[in-house]
């Protein structure tokens, strides 16, 4: 496997990462209200389709800035590219499933169970293994993700049989397509070495969410015409979702360009937190013991990540 060459801004992961979880908190939120009036696949078409222009305008942005040539499209490379947006794609159908026909706060948990996968897929396809002190602090953060999504004591009765169920089988599948588009989005930019992280990112993002605009565009043009016209007319609205989706996009690619799938997708689990403290803000709803202990394990978790860099 070939390896990206070295780069004095290797640690600007870390922020990239926090702020990519970030926006995607915020385009969730904000993606809320066009499920609504559009339903849930035209709204998730919102973040491919809209955020094209702004993937394009920050490729053009980093191609007049370096003064270099666009990156070559070689096949290797857009198969790598290919396996991670259909993944990325997949993954989110699975949890759509989940919300339809079985308990999705089970489904979403197992769905966490993604930096594992990802670690073991990264040395299956790549053979990078993470080191000590990543799978430490992936362990902790995953604990504190699983008693922050822990359900209710009026809600355990009622989901006590889910846990074994098609919720179970929904979640670990959504975390292996999510762990493959890692590492698919992972691999494509290692198969780029002489392209700099940034040029990488924007270049990976700028097609990724081309073929899923494509695929899930043409899925509803066959099926939901009246959603696709929802969309179309908020299009100011949908712009907005839409560049927020793809800075945060960009930001998770780029930062898959400069370092290892495993560290970065655990970081990534801040989402979860700040998804979190945002839904509980607008609740109101006083923080539980379970929920403190969540919290202390996911933030301990991640500070071990970054501690090594």
């Amino acid at each position: 496997m070939a390896t990206l060459s070295s780069t004095p801004w290797e640690w600007a992961w870390v922020p990239i990462v926090l702020c990519a979880a970030f926006g995607r908190t915020v385009r969730n939120a904000a993606q809320r209200s066009l499920t609504e009036q559009a339903g849930t696949l035209p709204a998730t078409l919102v973040r491919f389709l809209y955020g094209l222009p702004c993937a394009l305008a920050w490729l053009l942005l980093l191609e007049h800035l370096s003064g270099g040539a666009m990156p070559g499209v070689t096949p290797v490379w857009a198969g790598w590219l290919t396996l991670g947006a259909v993944a990325q794609l997949s993954a989110t159908a699975l949890l759509l499933m989940a919300i339809r026909h079985c308990n999705f706060v089970v489904a979403v948990t197992y769905s966490k169970t993604e930096p594992v996968q990802v670690a073991l897929f990264s040395l299956l396809f790549l053979g990078e293994l993470p080191g000590q002190y990543s799978i430490l602090g992936m362990l902790i953060a995953m604990a504190g993700v699983a008693l922050l999504t822990f359900p209710r004591r009026e809600q355990r009765a009622a989901m006590a049989g889910s846990w074994l169920g098609r919720s179970t089988l929904y979640g670990l599948g959504a975390g292996a397509l999510f762990a493959l588009m890692a590492v698919g989005y992972r691999a494509a930019a290692l198969h780029q070495p002489h392209v700099t992280p940034w040029l990488n990112g924007a270049w990976g993002v700028l097609w990724a969410q081309a073929i899923q605009s494509v695929l899930l565009g043409g899925y509803l043009l066959a099926t939901n015409r009246p959603g696709l016209l929802v969309i179309l007319r908020v299009w100011r609205f949908s712009t907005m979702v839409g560049t927020v989706g793809a800075l945060a996009t960009i930001g998770e690619l780029t930062s898959l360009a400069l370092h290892g799938a495993t560290d970065v997708r655990t970081l990534g689990l801040i989402e979860v937190l700040f998804s979190y403290l945002v839904s509980r803000r607008f609740l109101r709803e006083k923080l539980g013991a379970i929920e403190g202990w969540g919290i202390a394990l996911v933030t301990s978790g991640l500070v071990v990540v970054c501690a090594q860099w």
